[in-house]
């Protein structure tokens, strides 16, 4: 915006991604590349803005990352229904 020279508010900017990050998800899930039924969960620890915290990542046999999920606790079951319904 600066090389326009407008200024545009903090509160502008939050009006903006609450109107229009629904249709951008919507968009990218539309263009989201098809895959093989074969995909595999993979699991590890890292750390978050200073909090430890999970991230499960749905792999395909290509290994491209099809999704992932992050999660305070250790909860395999929850992470393969997680990524059973978004599949």
């Amino acid at each position: 915006m600066l090389v326009r020279q407008s200024l545009v508010d903090h509160a502008t900017l939050n009006r903006w991604v609450i109107r229009y990050s629904p249709d951008i998800a919507v968009k990218a899930k539309s263009q989201k590349r098809g895959t093989n039924k074969s995909w595999r969960m993979d699991e590890t620890y890292i750390k978050v803005k200073g909090q430890w915290t999970y991230l499960y990542r749905a792999v395909d046999s290509h290994g491209d990352t099809l999704d992932f999920m992050l999660s305070e606790r250790r909860d395999e079951e929850a992470a393969t229904e997680f990524f059973k319904q978004t599949m």
